[in-house]
C-alpha cells in the first residue's frame, strides 16, 4: 500500500507514487516521556502544538517500546530488533561477560540498513538533530548512516543549556555536525536548538522540491530536568497536591481523553513515597521538580510549534507527515537519594566540581541538577506501572501520534497493539519505498521485523499483528512476550520479584491480576514462545548480581580511567600483601619473645 496526495490531503491507496507525490516524513521523538504527559493523552501540561497533530491524526494508545533508550533508538532507526541491531542493551550497560557478542556491541549494526539510507537512496533529503546514542566513531555517527546533515548528541544524555556531561562517566558531551565534533553556541537550549537547526537543514534544499526526512531526537525530558523559568513558572503550585494525587488525575484525564478505558484498576507502585510523610519544605521542593519537568514538556511543544509555523510559511506543512513518540517510559533515578548516601556524596561531589547547583529558586535553569525520582515518574506514565527499565506497562507503552496522512479517522484513537519496529515499515511505505527481505543492493542484511500502520491508519484492518503471533521482548534480563490479548513480563530484584506473569491487557493495562495460575496452558504456551525467541535472537543471559547502575559506573571508570583503574587494583593487591606480611612479622616476632 502507498500514500497518494489529493487536495492537499494524503490519501492510503494501492497506487505508485510519482516524484511529486512523495511527502515529507517529520520524525520526532522525545526521551523519556511518560504514557500521560501530552494534553492529548490526559495530562495536564499545555502542549497544543502536539494536540493539534493527534486532532488531524491518529492517536494510538497500545503503542510500546524498549525500556531503555539505545535498544528502542536502535528498532526505532531499523525496524529490527534491538538484538539483531547490535544494541540489545545500552552499550554503558552492559556487563563485560556479554560485551563483544554478537547483538551486544552497543552500536547500530552495519548489518542493518537505516530508514535514512533507504529514504536517501530514493531520493529523499534527510536530516538529523538531537541525541542519537547509536556509536560516536566516525563509521558510525548518524552522518555516516544516511543522513544528509546532522547535529548529533552521541552520549545517552547531557546537559540542555551548555556543552557539559551530565554524568560523571563521560569527560565531556560528544556534540558533532555532519560528523565532525562541534562547539554549540553560547545561547544554546537544547530543545530550541534542534528545530533550529532542522530549519536549516530544510531550508537548504528546498527550493529543489525534493522531499525530505528529518529525525529530531529531543533530549526533553531526560535528566537533567531543565527548562526556561518562564515554562517552568506555569506550573508552580500545580503540584502540591503530591504524585498520588496526580496519578490519579492523570488516569481521568486519560479516559476524558479516550486513551485508556474506564475501571482499569490502577495499582500503587510500591517506590513511591508517602506525600504525608514530606516536611513542608520538601514538598515544595518536589513539585517545583515535577514543575520543571512540565516546563520542559511545554518549552518542547513551543518549539515543534515554530518547526510548524516554518512549514506552513514555506508551503510544506500539508506535504508534511508527522510522526511523533517517546522511547520509553519516564525515568525513575534519582541520583540525588539520600538514601544512597555514598552514591549522593560522591554525585554532589562531582556537581560542585561541574558547576551544578540543586537550588530551589534557580531549579531547572541553566547550571541546575534536577529530576523528578521514582514517585513522580509513576504519575508520568499513569494509570500503567513501573516505568523506564523495566518491562512493565508503564515502562513500555507510549504516546505515539500520526498526522497528516489523511486518515478517516482524524482526532480517533487505534488501540491495536503496535511495536516500534513497526515505525520503519510505515515511513518507508507513506514513501513509496519498497523493500526486500533480507537483503539490500546486493548484500545481505537483516530483514525488517516490524509492520506497516498503514491498514490501521486507513481504516482497513484492525490489527497488523494476529492473535496468535509473539513479539517478544528482552533487556538487561527483564523480558515481555506480547500475544494476542496476552503479556507474560518479568522483572529483576531489586525492585522485581524475578519472577514470570502473565496478564491480560485489553481488560487489565495496569497489570493487576496475574493470570499465571488461573491460565496456566496460555502461560505455558508463550513462556514457549519467549524461549523461542530467546534462541532466535541470540539473547545472553544476566547473571544474578547484574546491577545496571553499578554497571554504568564501572564502564564510566574505566573509559575515563583506563590504565590507571588496573594500576590502582593492583597498587591495593600490593599495599594488601605487604600489610599481611608486616602483620605476619610482627606475629612471629611476638610468639618469639
Amino acid at each position: 500500500m502507498a500514500a497518494v496526495f489529493f487536495n492537499g490531503l494524503i490519501l492510503l491507496s494501492d497506487s505508485a507514487l510519482s516524484a511529486d507525490e512523495r511527502p515529507n516524513i517529520l520524525l520526532l521523538l522525545a526521551d523519556d516521556l511518560g504514557f500521560s504527559d501530552l494534553g492529548s493523552y490526559g495530562s495536564e501540561i499545555n502542549t497544543p502544538n502536539l494536540d493539534e497533530l493527534a486532532r488531524r491524526g491518529v492517536r494510538f494508545s497500545n503503542y510500546h517500546t524498549a525500556a531503555s533508550c539505545a535498544p528502542t533508538r536502535a528498532m526505532l532507526m531499523s525496524g529490527v530488533d534491538s538484538h539483531r541491531a547490535g544494541v540489545a542493551n545500552m552499550p554503558e550497560s552492559i556487563p563485560s561477560d556479554q560485551r563483544g557478542h554478537a547483538g551486544y556491541e552497543g552500536t547500530l549494526s552495519r548489518n542493518v540498513v537505516t530508514v535514512a539510507t533507504r529514504l536517501r537512496d530514493a531520493g529523499y533529503h534527510t536530516y538529523m538533530t538531537g541525541k542519537w546514542h547509536l556509536g560516536k566513531t566516525p563509521e558510525l555517527l548518524p552522518s555516516a548512516r544516511g543522513f544528509e546533515r546532522t547535529l548529533a548528541m552521541a552520549d545517552t544524555g547531557a546537559d540542555n543549556w551548555e556543552q557539559k556531561p551530565y554524568l560523571p562517566i563521560y569527560s565531556k558531551a560528544s556534540w558533532y555536525e555532519d560528523g565532525v565534533e562541534t562547539i554549540l553556541p553560547d545561547d544554546f537550549y537544547s530543545s530550541a536548538f534542534f528545530i533550529d537547526k532542522t530549519i536549516e537543514y530544510i531550508d537548504s534544499n528546498i527550493a529543489d522540491g525534493r522531499p525530505f526526512f528529518a529525525y529530531v531526537a529531543f533530549q526533553a525530558v531526560h535528566i537533567p530536568v531543565q527548562a526556561p523559568r518562564e515554562y517552568t513558572e506555569k506550573y508552580l503550585g500545580q503540584y502540591d497536591a503530591g504524585w498520588t494525587e496526580l496519578r490519579k488525575r492523570r488516569y481521568e484525564g486519560a479516559i476524558s481523553a479516550g486513551v485508556v478505558k474506564d475501571g482499569i484498576e490502577m495499582l500503587e507502585i510500591s517506590t513511591t513515597e508517602d506525600w504525608s510523610s514530606l516536611t513542608e519544605e520538601q514538598k515544595r521542593y518536589e513539585s517545583k521538580r515535577m514543575a520543571v519537568y512540565a516546563g520542559m514538556i511545554d518549552a518542547m511543544d513551543f518549539h515543534i510549534g515554530r518547526l510548524v509555523t516554518y512549514l506552513k510559511a514555506a508551503g510544506e506543512y500539508e506535504k508534511t507527515i508527522f510522526i511523533f513518540v517517546s522511547d520509553n517510559g519516564a525515568e525513575p533515578t534519582d541520583v540525588l537519594d539520600t538514601a544512597q548516601p555514598l552514591v549522593n556524596l560522591f554525585f554532589r561531589v562531582w556537581m560542585t566540581a561541574n558547576n551544578y547547583n540543586t537550588d530551589y529558586e534557580t531549579l531547572g535553569e541553566k547550571g541546575s541538577y534536577s529530576l523528578i525520582g521514582p514517585s513522580f515518574a509513576s504519575s508520568a506514565v499513569s494509570p500503567y506501572s513501573w516505568y523506564k527499565f523495566f518491562s512493565g506497562e508503564g515502562g513500555m507503552r507510549v504516546p505515539l501520534l500520526i498526522a497528516g496522512t489523511g486518515s478517516p479517522d482524524a482526532g480517533g484513537v487505534v488501540d491495536a497493539f503496535t511495536w516500534v519496529t513497526d515505525i520503519v515499515p510505515t515511513i518507508l511505505a507513506l514513501a513509496g519505498v519498497k523493500h526486500s527481505r533480507g537483503d539490500y543492493r546486493g548484500r545481505p542484511v537483516e530483514q525488517l521485523t516490524g509492520r506497516s500502520l498503514l491498514p490501521l491508519l486507513d481504516g482497513s484492518s484492525a490489527n497488523v499483528y494476529a492473535d496468535d503471533e509473539p513479539i517478544g521482548y528482552e533487556l538487561g534480563g527483564n523480558g515481555a512476550l506480547f500475544k494476542g490479548a496476552y503479556k507474560i513480563s518479568k522483572n529483576r530484584g531489586p525492585i522485581g520479584d524475578g519472577e514470570w506473569h502473565l496478564y491480560q491487557l485489553i481488560d487489565d493495562p495496569g497489570e493487576a491480576r496475574d493470570l499465571r495460575e488461573i491460565e496456566p496452558e496460555i502461560f505455558r504456551t508463550m513462556m514457549q514462545d519467549y524461549e523461542r525467541y530467546i534462541r532466535e535472537n541470540e539473547v545472553l543471559p544476566v547473571a544474578s548480581d547484574y546491577d545496571q547502575r553499578k554497571q554504568v559506573i564501572l564502564y564510566g571508570l574505566k573509559k575515563r580511567l583506563g590504565g590507571a583503574i588496573t594500576f590502582f587494583a593492583g597498587f591495593l593487591v600490593l599495599l594488601a600483601l605487604l600489610i599481611i606480611w608486616r602483620r605476619t612479622r610482627a606475629g612471629a616476632k611476638t610468639s618469639s619473645r
